[in-house]
């Protein structure tokens, strides 16, 4: 029984090995870990790519790499444990245990932002410039992020038989996370593949991923060739990932809820998302023709 293989039976797909992560020196590294550190040092090169070619120190952007990566490691992981308080008051040795997941994008973002605010003011920056700035390496960071929900076998949705069905053997998943998936009613749809069983679920993960692809080039090729107002990219961002992020979540069974209510925490904040990023695409706009 092989408990490692991913699936994409409408792609005609199969994937026999995929480990979650390697051995050196008999500690396990997980590719979680590894895409997350990849993803901070492509967004670098990327970012201090952008500030040169728009007349900034690129140099600035590395003092900022290093002032707020360990505060946005925290920041997504205390995300994380708020709303799934539930579980870690009962486990509280588990609090810092983030090699399996746990990491919450939003958690990230809200206080890369927060130290970015407090980063222009003491290095008296444009802040509107830095965030367009930003963005480029930001969504280069979550694309690969994303891929490591893949290693994990985590940050997928419902039952489905569209042509990216991902399926996943039922003997990967612990007892606590088969439990989830009974409550999401993925095991009606249970597929036996010779003596193995599979769950067949939408790949959110990926769904995010390309959509966020989606964005980057986006902001790439409309805004690289064109002049235009500082804060548009970000506002633009703001808009396009809410809008993904509202619909994709619908999908997934993993969300994290409101306290005791059905409301998906990430799905309201990406309708704030939308609307912030609306209103600040209005006023930058509207300031740069007056």
């Amino acid at each position: 029984m092989n408990i490692d293989q991913i699936r994409f039976p409408n792609l005609n797909i199969v994937l026999n090995s995929v480990p979650s992560g390697f051995h050196v020196f008999g500690f396990e590294i997980k590719f979680y870990g590894v895409l997350i550190a990849l993803g901070f040092m492509l967004g670098l090169l990327i970012v201090q790519s952008e500030a040169k070619r728009t007349g900034q120190d690129p140099e600035l952007y590395l003092d900022f790499l290093l002032v707020m990566t360990i505060p946005v490691i925290l920041g997504a992981r205390l995300y994380y444990i708020i709303f799934s308080w539930g579980y870690y008051k009962n486990h509280l040795n588990e609090l810092l245990a983030i090699r399996n997941g746990g990491l919450a994008i939003y958690g990230g973002v809200l206080t890369g932002i927060l130290i970015m605010i407090i980063f222009a003011k003491v290095r008296k920056q444009k802040m509107l410039l830095m965030a367009d700035t930003l963005i480029i390496g930001l969504l280069l960071g979550q694309i690969l992020g994303r891929w490591g929900n893949f290693f994990n076998r985590e940050a997928f949705g419902g039952f489905t038989d569209g042509i990216l069905a991902m399926q996943l053997p039922v003997d990967y998943f612990n007892y606590g996370t088969i439990a989830d998936l009974h409550a999401s009613g993925v095991f009606e749809h249970l597929v036996t593949i010779g003596n193995q069983q599979f769950i067949q679920v939408h790949p959110t993960f990926l769904y995010e991923g390309l959509w966020n692809l989606g964005i980057l080039l986006f902001l790439i090729l409309f805004f690289r060739y064109r002049k235009s107002a500082d804060g548009q990219m970000f506002a633009i961002y703001l808009m396009g990932y809410g809008v993904g992020r509202f619909l994709i979540e619908g999908l997934r069974t993993d969300s994290l809820y409101i306290a005791n209510t059905s409301l998906r925490v990430s799905q309201l904040l990406a309708a704030i998302l939308v609307v912030v990023g609306a209103m600040l695409f209005a006023y930058v706009t509207r300031k740069e023709k007056n």
